[in-house]
C-alpha cells in the first residue's frame, strides 16, 4: 500500500529544531577574551603584572596577544625560565607570524608567557593564574509560606500541556 500526500520534514528543518532544543537545554557558559596589555598590546614598556593583577582568569578564557610580528613572539615557559627570561626552550610557541595570537586557557594552572629576543628582560612577560570557574549563582529560595502563582502554573500545568500538545502534533504529522 502506498501512502500518498504524506509530508515529511527535511534534514535542514530537523537540524534547526535540534539546535534550538539543544540551546535551550545547555547551560550558559561564559568565557572572556582578554587582549593582553589592553590598548597597548604585547609590547615593551608595559607592566603586565599590573595589567593582570585585578583580573580573574578562569578555565575556558582566552588570551589575545597583539604585537609587531617582526619583533616579538609569544612563548609559554616554565616558572624558572620565566623568572630568568630564558626563552630558548619554551613549553609552547604560540607565535603564528601574524602578530595576532590566541591562547586558550584550558587548564587550571599558572601560565608563564614571555617574548624572546631580549624583550623579556624589558618586561614583556606575564604570569597568568587560571582558576576553576565559579559555580553559577543559586536561585533564590521561595519562602515556605508564600507561593508564586506563575511558577506554580508554569511548572504544574503549562509545561506538561506543552509536552502533551507536541506529542499529539507529532502523532498527527505521522498519520498525515
Amino acid at each position: 500500500m502506498e501512502v500518498v500526500g504524506r509530508r515529511s520534514f527535511g534534514w535542514p528543518t530537523m537540524a534547526v529544531l535540534l539546535t534550538c532544543a539543544l540551546l535551550v537545554m545547555v547551560p550558559e557558559v561564559y568565557s572572556v577574551r582578554y587582549i593582553v596589555g589592553s590598548r597597548m598590546g604585547w609590547t615593551g614598556n608595559v607592566n603586565y603584572t599590573n595589567w593582570a593583577k585585578d583580573k580573574h582568569f578562569y578555565n575556558g578564557d582566552w588570551l589575545y596577544f597583539v604585537y609587531d610580528r617582526n619583533q616579538a613572539s609569544v612563548l609559554e615557559l616554565n616558572k624558572t625560565n620565566y623568572e630568568n627570561c630564558i626563552t630558548d626552550h619554551p613549553l609552547h610557541n604560540y607565535t603564528t607570524g601574524a602578530g595576532r595570537d590566541v591562547v586558550p586557557l584550558n587548564v587550571t594552572k599558572t601560565y608563564y608567557f614571555a617574548s624572546s629576543g631580549g624583550f623579556c628582560y624589558g618586561g614583556m612577560k606575564v604570569a597568568i593564574h587560571v582558576e576553576k570557574a565559579p559555580p553559577p549563582p543559586k536561585a533564590a529560595q521561595v519562602r515556605s509560606g508564600s507561593t508564586n502563582v506563575l511558577t506554580s502554573f508554569t511548572g504544574q500545568i503549562l509545561v506538561p500541556a506543552l509536552f502533551a500538545t507536541s506529542a499529539v502534533w507529532n502523532a498527527f504529522l505521522r498519520l498525515w
